[in-house]
């Protein structure tokens, strides 16, 4: 839309880069041009603007195959209005000149034109297409359709309208017809899945088995161990106390044979011990064997006074003397007596 602004009866028109501006004064073409800005008159100025940019047109609409079933097509058309003189001859670009807005619908027009044009086309190449073909190959077929019956209508070429792209987005069928032809893939689908989960299961399952065995032959393998350790364990036992016999006997042995040792040291020691005792006694009985019986009874008198207890003082009264001197006396006698019944003995 034009951009106008007043000025004391005058109007000022500033157009975009992308429109084609027309003015008619008095039914003579004096401006004609994109992009233009100027001055006007608004009661003597007749205004028309024409946009020469790439515009997109979606569509829509419904189809009917061969057999009889319906699809919905979703396509694009992308053109241009390459002669803008002629498209403001044919349909009304004119705008307000105190506004600068369309008083018709031009955009419109073309749009229903071009809508209706490709409909008429795709409409004609689905019809002879069954359901299955034209959901495989339609999309190319009615898209190149299209391109080439906008091309060749000549109601866009008289009009100025240049068709830049056909793009044909879905097309689709109903969705109960939809779900049916999907069932089929799906049921493949859901069944290359469940071999592939049980494939999965029996390689996990063969895998537990696989760990299991290994599991099961390390546990009898250590059992087996275990084994070997207990007899080994068995054979160092018996084999220590074994050593351990050996070492008590040795021990013995040589315990034995010390004590034996010892023994005969002492007897020998014992019997060396009485010789000497025996020596001893018998040359203390031929000592006194030889003495004299006064000389024993000294002695005697000596070893009896050794065991009799000590006398601090002693008290003699002169009976005691006189009895002690006669019996001195009387025993010297009698020992002489005796010595000379010995010497008589003797001499006979």
């Amino acid at each position: 839309m034009a951009d106008i602004t007043r000025r004391a009866g005058w109007r000022h028109l500033r157009s975009a880069p992308t429109a084609h501006i027309r003015q008619h004064r008095r039914g003579q073409l004096v401006r004609d041009g994109v992009g233009l800005s100027f001055w006007f008159r608004p009661r003597s100025a007749a205004l028309s603007e024409v946009p020469v940019d790439d515009r997109e047109l979606a569509t829509a609409f419904h189809a009917r195959t061969a057999d009889f079933q319906d699809v919905s097509v979703q396509s694009t058309v992308t053109y241009r209005i390459g002669d803008p003189a002629a498209a403001a001859t044919r349909l009304d670009f004119s705008i307000d000149p105190g506004t600068g807005a369309w008083r018709g619908t031009p955009l419109e027009q073309i749009g229903t034109l071009l809508t209706e044009t490709a409909q008429q086309h795709a409409l004609a190449v689905l019809a002879r297409m069954p359901l299955a073909d034209a959901l495989v190959d339609g999309v190319g077929a009615v898209r190149e359709r299209i391109a080439g019956g906008l091309a060749a209508e000549p109601r866009l070429a008289d009009t100025g309208i240049e068709v830049v792209a056909v793009r044909v987005v879905a097309l689709r069928p109903e969705p109960e017809v939809e779900r049916a032809l999907r069932t089929p893939a799906r049921e493949l689908i859901q069944q290359e899945a469940d071999r592939a989960t049980y494939e999965r299961r029996a390689v996990a399952v063969e895998r537990e088995r696989a760990i299991a065995e290994n599991e099961l032959a390390s546990k009898i393998e250590l059992a087996r161990q275990e084994e070997r350790l207990v007899d080994q364990r068995g054979i160092n036992a018996r084999r220590e106390a074994e050593e351990a016999a050996a070492a008590d006997g040795v021990r013995a042995e040589a315990e034995a044979a010390r004590t034996v040792r010892l023994a005969r040291a002492e007897a020998e020691a014992a019997r060396e011990v009485g010789a000497a005792r025996a020596e001893a006694q018998t040359a203390w009985l031929r000592a006194h064997a030889e003495a004299a019986p006064a000389t024993l009874h000294a002695l005697a008198a000596t070893r009896a006074a050794e065991q009799l207890p000590r006398i601090e003082h002693l008290t003699v009264s002169p009976d005691v003397v006189t009895g002690l001197l006669a019996k001195l006396g009387g025993g010297e006698r009698g020992g002489r007596d005796e010595r000379d019944e010995r010497d008589e003995r003797g001499g006979r």
